[in-house]
């Protein structure tokens, strides 16, 4: 088909004037903060209110990260701090905690739903859970035109959803430019982990001046808790000691590039945020905790070295354990069919 030459001069400005409106939006946690400052500046959200990442992020339809970031942001600023237990409290530090229920009207500014506002938030936690369980079997073609017509978003949502899980090692695009499922296969799972391994240590090296010591203790109590509760405890609060480690704190290492390098290997995490316990049933044993637990005991006690090395066995157990997994998920369950996923990519 031939280019209507008469539109050639426009798609170059059409797009940049896309992109330069991408680029004034500010980030999803700056606009989390934003919201949860006026709430508590203005008494929406009472002061000493405690503030959980989970409620928020469900009220918003957010995932749990740019709130993480968000509160966060705001603790630096004054506006919220930590105390003996988990989450933050609204107000400066010493404020008195109160145990208050957030509603989303607490968030509302007047202006409509805030969740209005946050646009691919509101599908990404489904189309993640749905693609991490395909990764587990092939490659698959994603069609993001289809993807915007089943949840109803329009396409450039969808294409929010896929580009972050493209940063995530989820997606790829192949020579004709269409959006593929990267499979996780013992070999590549191998290989992300030979990236953590290397790379997570020295993360954590950097992180640990940087990390408060209250962070650390909170951390460590909620491994505490959930040893001596397990296996009843939930799919997301497995999630959240996993993140605790390795996203939380090494968030606080300040080489920005070494974390945007390691934030393609937090497909591995997303397995087992949506795999562990739901296709794969739950260890019988402990299958991380005691390890987290052992590994924030020497970072509690500044032994930068015993920290780093146990981070690294840590590491290369997990991988063995992930694989044998991935094949018992394979060979026991179906793969899923949404109905924007055309064909396995091989085909054609």
């Amino acid at each position: 088909m031939m280019l209507d030459r008469s539109q050639e001069g426009r798609r170059p400005r059409a797009a940049e004037a896309a992109e330069g409106a991408r680029a004034a939006s500010p980030p999803l946690y700056s606009m989390i903060a934003q919201v949860l400052r006026r709430a508590i500046l203005d008494g929406s959200i009472e002061e000493g209110a405690v503030i959980l990442e989970g409620p928020i992020a469900e009220i918003l339809r957010s995932t749990r990260t740019p709130v993480r970031q968000a509160l966060q942001e705001l603790e630096e600023d004054g506006v919220v701090s930590r105390f003996d237990g988990r989450g933050y409290v609204a107000g400066p530090p010493g404020t008195p905690p109160r145990r208050v229920k957030l509603e989303a009207a607490m968030l509302d500014d007047g202006a409509g739903p805030v969740r209005k506002t946050l646009g691919w938030e509101a599908i990404y936690d489904e189309v993640e859970r749905d693609l991490v369980h395909l990764s587990v079997f092939d490659a698959y073609r994603v069609n993001e035109l289809e993807l915007a017509r089943h949840y109803g978003v329009s396409r450039a949502v969808a294409r929010d959803v896929l580009l972050r899980l493209e940063r995530l090692g989820l997606l790829e695009k192949d020579e004709r430019l269409r959006w593929v499922v990267q499979p996780l296969d013992a070999n590549r799972i191998n290989h992300l982990y030979e990236l953590r391994w290397l790379l997570e240590p020295v993360a954590l090296r950097g992180a640990i001046g940087a990390t408060p010591a209250g962070d650390v203790e909170r951390m460590t109590t909620d491994l505490r808790r959930a040893i001596d509760a397990y296996p009843q405890i939930s799919r997301t609060q497995m999630d959240d000691l996993e993140h605790d480690l390795h996203v939380t704190l090494l968030s606080r290492c300040p080489n920005r590039d070494l974390l945007q390098s390691l934030e393609r290997t937090h497909c591995l995490l997303t397995l087992s945020k949506h795999v562990l316990g739901v296709s794969a049933p739950m260890p019988k044993h402990d299958p991380f905790m005691s390890e987290h637990r052992s590994i924030l005991d020497s970072v509690a006690r500044g032994d930068v070295g015993a920290a780093e090395n146990k981070l690294r066995k840590h590491l290369e157990d997990s991988c063995l354990k992930l694989i044998r997994r991935m094949d018992s998920v394979r060979t026991n369950y179906a793969a899923p069919k949404p109905p924007y996923i055309n064909e396995r990519s091989g085909s054609d």
